[in-house]
């Protein structure tokens, strides 16, 4: 198969590369900014975790395909043929006209048979996916929209590639689900995440985790030089193992962070890319699936208000900063031709105006509680082990948290005080490699609405403990 380009107003992209969009940030980026976004980039496919109507709207007479979302907390819900139609109503019908949005996928769940999950959404996935489908179908869109589960790669197992298997708990369930995905030709959707192999396994071969050599695993005569077409191949002989080996893969998220971990940082990033996009430009594909593979990368940008349960490293997935500017050059053509990602443009900041650690304090008895709470309100996850700022001193890491704590809160004066502890000043504070940002004055999400200063928290933690203690006396407790 010969690779096509899409040339956009400042480079070029693999022809069906998508990108995953998240919108989990405390200052989202306007909806038709990101749309202009994708398109200067050449990005014709998008990834979403919602089918949210802003943003909905804002990709409208893009011809951009879309793949929209049901979470997982609304799995049990579309057990109810009833409720499948509205959603299909509400969020697929309503778009489809011309110049609407180019729906082409439902994304089902997203990674609901995670074994962390303990089997909490083992009866309601497969339920929902074929009312879901059915919907379509009856709704006339069946052969345009197809619903798919994206996966994580848990669900499947092998020492190998060749003796790759489903999970034992979940192998009749994933025959199901594989059955019906094939009699209603929808792909099977997979999250492969190299990165994760490295993050907290020093034993791991750390070149296996990239494109470029150093490290093979043997595997009946295929010589395996990669983890990513490890685990595709794994997926392979699970699906080959239950008759269906040429069902349709899609690779929902890969991608690197650039942050939040010793592996997590630009260069490995860098070096990531630089391996995937051009294996994807070739369509060599994989030993046991040669060919073309749809991909979209994770992400588009970070999302400074993701839960770090994983790790830190997850607010930095995004190849854009979480103003949309570029992290660092990148040529989605994978050919190397000097046409890199273009940034978004038009995007408001606040001033230039930074919130710093208080260098005539002299009460320092609070410093340490209040570092704690401004980093309970806002993301000082780049002050971790092997985090870009991980190398400031006491002075800097009480800077930088007070500051990205000002920024969420939208400069406001009073979240720059810190009891005396911190002082706003219109000299850049960042050091080194450690960026202290300008947040963008866009609306402020309410994921991280928090108190204006640790006083007024405390103060609103008192009377809420003094309400509960009035409240148990009224109890006789």
């Amino acid at each position: 198969m010969v690779v096509g380009v899409l040339v956009a107003g400042g480079g070029v992209g693999v022809e069906g590369l998508g990108v995953n969009w998240g919108t989990q940030a405390t200052h989202k980026l306007p909806p038709k900014t990101v749309v202009q976004l994708l398109k200067d980039n050449g990005i014709t496919k998008v990834k979403l975790f919602d089918a949210d109507h802003t943003t909905m709207s804002a990709l409208a007479g893009s011809n951009i395909e879309v793949m929209v979302a049901i979470p997982n907390d609304q799995l049990a819900s579309m057990n109810d043929y009833g409720r499948a139609k509205s959603f299909v109503k509400q969020n697929i019908t309503r778009y489809h006209f011309d110049g609407g949005v180019n729906i082409t996928y439902v994304a089902v769940g997203n990674e609901p048979f995670l074994s962390s999950y303990n089997g909490s959404f083992h009866e309601v996935t497969f339920p929902a996916l074929k009312n879901i489908q059915n919907a379509l179908n009856g709704a006339g869109l069946g052969n345009f929209v197809k619903a798919t589960i994206p996966q994580n790669a848990d669900v499947y197992q092998g020492d190998t590639p060749s003796a790759g298997r489903f999970r034992p708990d979940i192998s009749d369930l994933m025959t199901q689900i594989v059955v019906f995905l094939s009699q209603n030709n929808a792909p099977f959707t997979v999250n492969i995440y190299p990165f994760l192999s490295l993050y907290g396994n020093d034993n791991f071969p750390i070149n296996y985790a990239f494109f470029d050599g150093g490290y093979t695993v043997p595997d009946n005569g295929i010589a395996y030089t990669n983890v990513f077409d490890a685990n595709f191949d794994t997926l392979v002989s699970a699906l080959k193992s239950i008759g269906y080996g040429n069902l349709p893969i899609f690779v929902g998220e890969v991608g690197w962070p650039t942050d939040g971990d010793k592996n997590g940082n630009i260069n490995s990033a860098i070096r990531f890319y630089n391996g995937l996009l051009p294996k994807l430009a070739s369509n060599k594909g994989t030993p046991l699936r040669p060919g073309y593979i749809e991909v979209y990368l994770f992400a588009l940008i970070d999302e400074d208000a993701k839960s770090i349960q994983p790790g830190n490293f997850e607010r930095h997935w995004g190849i854009f900063r979480y103003d949309g500017q570029p992290k660092f050059p990148m040529d989605l053509s994978g050919a190397n031709n000097g046409l890199y990602l273009v940034g978004a443009k038009g995007v408001p900041y606040y001033a230039q105006q930074w919130c710093m650690f208080n260098p005539t304090a002299n009460d320092l008895s609070k410093l340490g509680e209040n570092i704690n709470f401004a980093c309970t309100f806002a993301d000082c996850t780049p002050l971790g082990y092997g985090s870009s700022c991980n190398g400031l001193d006491a002075n800097g890491n009480a800077s930088y948290a007070f500051n990205v704590y000002y920024q969420t809160q939208n400069q406001d004066d009073e979240a720059c005080d810190f009891q005396g502890l911190a002082v706003v000043t219109t000299k850049n504070v960042s050091q080194s490699n450690c960026n202290f940002t300008i947040q963008i004055a866009t609306s402020s999400s309410p994921l991280l609405r928090a108190p204006k200063s640790l006083s007024k928290y405390q103060k609103r933690a008192n009377t809420r403990s003094h309400q509960g203690n009035r409240m148990l006396k009224l109890l006789g407790k």
